[in-house]
């Protein structure tokens, strides 16, 4: 059997937070769990770094996931740094001469401005045969923007070749949604409007800005999580049946649901609200006022926590609300996905207690599945409770962006999001926010460490 050929990964943008955090650290705990993959790092950006210093910048991102020795020696021993000014063509071009002939990944962590402009000299470089773009979001401004920036890409390679970035889709416990709904005969009779009320998709943070100004000042909560990563997990939640789990199927059904969704009841102002921390405490963590951090221009109105109901206007979800949630500097931290169950249609006479609130709640973090289900009180048997019914996950064999770099390197594009995803994306919530532009939608307040504003999703604690 022959030896698959070395996969070059270019990181431009080596010298920033993202490469050191998040996707060496991904890497490493992909070659970790698979050793016989072959990857060459090469790094550039236009800070000065000696190759001792790269190395070592390698080695420690690899430390983070306590990487084995033996994988850290294999990759820094053959890594790279060039500094590089990646806004000149002919620079740009050494750069990827001198990357060879073979095949190449080229990992845009660079601001998304910037990640335009590169791109727009790219389409004059001379590139290996094989070349696969790996971008982060977000994927444009807006609607109009995205598909420009999808344009500007398909001039440079196929969308084959095209890998927008959604580390959210490389998290096992998203999909293994596919899995939960399609692989058992208990659930998928009643994954339909039918018998769920309504779903509610969270990802609560108990972090603050922790620092991310320059980036999420300018997005807020809507852009920065509902309008990407929420809406990519609601499109995995209620997609159509899928015969394989092949890329181009599984695309083809989460866009079809993003075609259908739309703000619930055409009215962002009552379908939409947003909010702001105040000043207050995490535990034992004093976190001050957001206008008061460090970067943020108060004029701005950006919210740290957003919250966004939607429908999916097709035969299996008509009438059910799909309710989008996201925010910073909260209490408890709380990641799940809860598919609400109607009541039953008649409960027996006689019994007391309620029949109510059975619930399917799937953890994005750490990773469970639980059934909350009606049944017998202990003591008096006509009296009923509620009792929760919980599995626990095999936990990840690797870090999210390990199983996302794999995909990539391996040219599959299953935990990609399409071009026309991307676009669908901004349409959904570009009602809101231009609701939210135009000051339609009070920006509300809630002191960080605190559950977000009352009255908000009906199920808070």
């Amino acid at each position: 059997m022959a030896t698959a050929p070395e996969t070059t990964l270019l990181i431009l943008g080596a010298g920033g937070d993202l490469t050191h955090r998040l996707l060496l650290p991904g890497l490493a705990s992909l070659l970790a769990v698979e050793r016989d993959r072959r990857v060459r790092v090469v790094g550039a950006d236009r800070v000065d770094l000696s190759d001792d210093q790269w190395r070592d910048r390698v080695a420690d991102s690899f430390s983070t996931v306590e990487a084995p020795a033996a994988v850290t020696r294999r990759v820094t021993a053959h890594t790279e740094y060039l500094s590089t000014d990646l806004l000149d063509q002919e620079a740009l071009q050494s750069l990827i001469t001198h990357c060879g002939d073979g095949p190449l990944v080229v990992f845009f962590a660079l601001p998304p401005e910037v990640t335009v402009k590169v791109c727009t000299l790219l389409q004059h470089v001379d590139l290996p045969q094989t070349t696969r773009l790996a971008l982060e979001k977000p994927f444009g401004t807006d609607r109009a923007s995205a598909a420009d920036l999808n344009a500007l890409l398909h001039r440079i390679v196929g969308e084959e070749d095209i890998f927008r970035i959604d580390h959210f889709l490389g998290v096992g416990t998203v999909f293994n949604l596919v899995g939960l709904r399609f692989a058992n005969r208990v659930l998928a009779p009643i994954w339909n409007a039918e018998h769920i009320e309504r779903v509610e998709i969270v990802y609560d943070e108990d972090l603050a800005l922790e620092g991310r100004a320059g980036y999420y000042d300018r997005a807020g909560a809507l852009k920065d999580m509902l309008q990407s990563h929420l809406l990519q997990i609601m499109s995995l939640f209620a997609m159509e049946s899928i015969a394989t789990l092949d890329a181009r199927e599984l695309r083809d059904q989460k866009v079809q649901v993003l075609r259908a969704t739309r703000v619930w009841g055409g009215s962002p102002t009552r379908s939409s609200r947003r909010a702001r921390y105040t000043a207050g405490k995490i535990g034992r963590r004093t976190v001050p006022d957001y206008v008061a951090e460090k970067g943020v221009d108060p004029d701005r109105g950006t919210e740290t926590l957003a919250q966004v109901t939607l429908e999916v206007r097709n035969n299996r979800w008509a009438g059910v609300p799909f309710v989008l949630r996201s925010g910073k500097a909260l209490g408890a931290p709380r990641k799940h996905v809860v598919a609400h169950l109607r009541d039953v249609p008649h409960l027996p006479t006689g019994f007391a207690g309620s029949s109510g609130g059975d619930r399917l709640t799937i953890d994005l973090k750490p990773g469970a599945v639980s059934l909350t289900l009606t049944m017998n009180a202990e003591g008096d048997p006509l009296d009923l409770e509620q009792k929760t019914l919980t599995a626990t996950l095999t936990a990840p064999r690797m870090q999210a962006y390990g199983e996302v770099l794999a995909q990539v390197l391996d040219g599959n594009q299953l935990l990609t999001v399409r071009g026309d995803a991307a676009e669908e994306g901004w349409r959904v919530m570009a009602p809101v926010i231009e609701a939210w532009s135009k000051g339609r939608v009070p920006l509300e307040e809630y002191p960080a460490g605190s559950t977000g504003p009352d009255g908000w999703l009906p199920d808070q604690g």
